[in-house]
């Protein structure tokens, strides 16, 4: 039986009771724990998400989303593989000196990276050009050799992942994700020897010590396979928990640890009997919520001390596995934001942050000069070297470097850990709020609220539309859509309530639905948006499609069903007249037409009120609806397709009609309309990527209030939730404000009345060259494009084909306050 080791509540316990108490012996003086603490939490950075980074050691800058670090035989080296929407590249490091020796700019790769046992040959994943990149290293350099090509590229499904490599037999092994298998090729004649079915999605592959097995991580299968090497076939197959990632393979080849990304977990498999034989729990409380995404390994080289990477949780759990079976929590150490991957080299932790130290504005992006840009941008996204500020490549990965702590200062770093962390147990059941107000503090109690509305729309900024708004903190002039073109959303922000601090969790539309439907994206989504977004092959399938990207306890239907609230979905997660999951077979309305930008939103409006007031009268209005109206996203400027102005008028109208017809319904006290972007990739914004247009309507919401609260997508749903009676379905609205300070203790009746569009909704393109540019990109579905070009020619039509955005600014989101014990939320004890 496995056995859960529930770590995070006792080292917090620990750390509360003897934090601060230790004295340099004979000094008086503060204990190094103090001292490092205060030191760190000065410089400690808030993010748009509400968490906080304080990373610590030196680091090295690094090219966009690094996903796989890997360390030659002889630790002479370090290779780091970069899968970010805009560079990617291979990097080599000189372990010793911890300098950059040679970065390979590539045109696909992903993930996969192993040594040759010489140092002489680097391999690396090709990603989908589906074939395996060989470098020689020659003076410390990376020489392109020729490749080992497993098929044809994009469109084949082949993508390979994870790579071993098995010198003396002149073998590396192959495992892929898009056709789940695993390809076995000869590294002499780089031919592919023999080719084995594995039934689902693989991440990574790791041969035991004798080269006799190899172990496969099953990403979309839930399973570990060991695969027999000479006779080629699976030989078992070990269930793990959802997600299994990367694998990590004791000395003696004893011990298989597998880190389960969609699961908080680390399962340990005694290969003797081939059963995982303990299970470790790597989030900060026992029982949480999915949101810590384990996805890195990293033994000391005692092998005593197990060191994970918690991507969403921004931090390494440290473990003391000396004694299996009875292994135990050390304590945590902060890392920068979304950690990929780690290794061990002597006395120093090697780690790979995804998306760096800081979030940043993005005043010049997505919308630099088009005259820098080729009449004709093919897929590959170095023919345009203008993205810095757009929000897919924005963030940049580091590489972390940071001595093995000693006890002390492993307890300064776990006090950061959890001070950056606005999670706790606490806080899934009883929430910020006031007494009386409408929003629940605890989770179950009642609510004068009974129907909630929850409208997605698609990738605007806060400055992009409501950026003219005096009211709030906008910048006038990056403003595309202002007030006569969007006078409904104009209207309801002054009417009543707006919103100028709110922040969507995701960076584009694929972890965009994710997050706005479920508050989370696991890590299937997070590692894989960033193919298809960067033009190097890959299908939108985020939405519900594939289980792989689906969150361990489903989307925010799943947790409704489960809570017997009844819900109905127009249009989101349901399209060409289907539902994509199966918690809306019956649950959605086939008259209201799914993503489809030739199809107006207004007339969708029209669906949903015929909907709305038939259920209304039968009195089977369910206390769930969402509601997708996405035409905001627009056609750019395809010829025959609505202008910008006209697309995001549609959109406006349909929003301001919706509230109309609510709010003179009898229902209007009852109800509550949350709406949103799913995310803010589009457009420029003063302050931050992530700051997005939010708005909320109601009988019990203020009226005429400017509310500067920092709320985030997150704590959009946790309100939803606290209505409803839902718990969180993550750490993350868990952790989250909900948006109490936007709601009064008493209902105002006063109906919303909607505007007329101030811009001609049918109003066509001419025929220019971003029409014709327009023409080429695929809108079926959201943002399978080149989002950042799709951009540029929405601001160019907009504002004039020579317009010239204002000089970039750029800078971490927030600093907060320096000094003081941060360790102030005393619900975590």
């Amino acid at each position: 039986m496995k056995q859960k080791l529930q770590t995070g509540l006792w080292l917090l316990l620990a750390g509360v009771f003897m934090l601060g108490c230790k004295k340099h012996a004979g000094t008086g003086g503060p204990s190094e724990e103090a001292s490092v603490y205060q030191a760190l939490s000065a410089k400690r950075i808030g993010l748009p998400n509400g968490w906080s980074l304080t990373p610590v050691g030196s680091s090295l800058e690094l090219d966009d989303l690094p996903l796989n670090l890997v360390v030659s035989p002889s630790k002479k080296y370090l290779a780091v593989t970069n899968n970010g929407q805009s560079t990617q590249s291979i990097t080599l490091i000189d372990a010793a000196t911890e300098k950059i020796l040679d970065t390979a700019r590539v045109a696909k790769s992903y993930l996969g990276l192993a040594f040759s046992q010489d140092e002489q040959r680097l391999y690396a994943s090709g990603g989908n050009d589906n074939k395996i990149l060989v470098f020689e290293i020659g003076n410390r350099q990376l020489v392109a050799a020729e490749p080992i090509v497993l098929g044809k590229p994009w469109p084949v499904k082949i993508s390979p992942t994870g790579i071993a490599v098995d010198d003396a037999q002149g073998r590396i092994y192959v495992v892929t994700k898009e056709d789940s298998s695993l390809y076995i090729c000869d590294t002499r004649t780089r031919k592919t020897i023999s080719k084995l079915n594995l039934g689902a999605a693989a991440y990574t592959c790791v041969l035991s010590g004798n080269k006799q097995e190899l172990y496969v991580s099953l990403w979309g299968g839930s399973r570990v396979a060991i695969v027999n090497t000479e006779t080629q076939k699976i030989a078992a197959e070990i269930a793990t928990d959802k997600n299994p990632n990367d694998l990590l393979l004791t000395s003696d080849s004893k011990f298989l640890y597998v880190a389960n990304g969609n699961d908080n977990t680390v399962a340990v498999i005694d290969l003797s009997k081939r059963q995982v034989s303990e299970t470790l729990t790597t989030s900060l409380f026992p029982d949480a919520p999915v949101g810590t995404t384990p996805n890195g390994l990293a033994l000391s080289e005692d092998e005593k001390t197990l060191y994970i990477a918690n991507a969403d949780n921004n931090c390494l759990a440290v473990f003391d596995v000396e004694t299996k079976g009875r292994s135990r929590s050390a304590g945590f150490i902060p890392t920068g934001w979304y950690p990929t991957a780690v290794k061990l080299v002597g006395s120093r932790i090697f780690v790979t942050n995804g998306k760096g130290f800081s979030s940043r504005s993005n005043p010049k992006g997505p919308n630099p000069n088009l005259s820098k840009v080729p009449q004709q941008v093919g897929p590959n996204p170095q023919a345009y070297t203008g993205r810095e500020q757009y929000i897919g490549g924005l963030f940049k990965g580091t590489l972390s470097m940071i001595d093995v702590p000693s006890p002390e200062r492993l307890s300064a770093y776990s006090r950061l850990v959890y001070a950056n962390t606005p999670y706790s147990k606490k806080k899934e059941l009883h929430a910020e709020g006031e007494a009386g107000n409408p929003i629940p503090m605890k989770v179950g109690d009642k609510s004068p609220i009974k129907y909630v509305f929850y409208i997605i729309k698609e990738n605007r900024t806060y400055d992009q539309v409501l950026g003219d708004m005096k009211e709030g903190n906008g910048d006038a002039s990056l403003c595309l859509f202002p007030e006569k073109v969007t006078p409904n959303q104009h209207a309801l922000a002054r009417e009543f309530v707006l919103l100028d601090n709110f922040y969507v969790d995701a960076e584009v539309s694929a972890d965009g639905h994710n997050w706005s439907s479920a508050a989370y994206a696991n890590d299937y989504v997070e590692k894989n948006w960033v193919t298809s977004y960067g033009g190097r092959g890959g299908t939108y399938d985020f939405e519900g499609q594939k289980e792989i990207a689906h969150p361990r306890d489903g989307f925010i239907w799943d947790h409704a069903q489960r809570a017997g609230i009844p819900y109905r979905s127009y249009g989101w997660f349901a399209d060409d007249g289907k539902p994509n999951i199966k918690a809306l077979e019956g649950k959605y309305c086939p008259a209201f037409e799914g993503y489809d930008l030739s199809y107006m939103d207004i007339d969708r409006e029209a669906a949903w009120e015929k909907d709305f007031d038939e259920l209304l009268a039968a009195g089977k209005l369910p206390k769930l609806n969402t509601v997708r109206f996405g035409n905001d996203h627009t056609s750019g400027a395809s010829v025959g397709k609505p202008t910008p102005f006209a697309a995001v008028a549609d959109n406006d109208l349909a929003v301001g009609r919706f509230v109309e017809h609510l709010s003179k319904s009898k229902v209007w006290n009852e109800s509550v309309v949350f709406i949103l972007e799913d995310d803010a990739q589009n457009g420029p914004d003063h302050v931050d990527a992530h700051r997005s247009i939010a708005f909320v309507a109601g009988g019990f919401v203020k009226r005429g209030f400017v509310d500067h609260t920092m709320y985030s997508t997150s704590g959009m749903l946790r309100t939803m939730e606290l209505i409803l009676g839902l718990k969180p379905m993550s750490q993350y609205d868990a952790a989250a404000t909900p948006m109490w300070r936007c709601f009064n203790h008493k209902p105002d009746p006063a109906p919303f009345i909607s505007r007329k569009a101030g811009v001609d909704l049918t109003q066509n393109v001419a025929i220019n060259a971003n029409s014709r540019r327009s023409d080429q990109f695929d809108l079926t579905v959201p943002d399978a494009i080149d989002d950042l070009i799709f951009s540029e020619i929405v601001w160019q039509t907009v504002r004039g084909e020579q317009s010239v955005m204002p000089a970039p600014r750029r800078g971490a989101f927030v600093k907060l306050k320096k000094g003081g014990d941060d360790d102030d939320d005393d619900d975590d004890e």
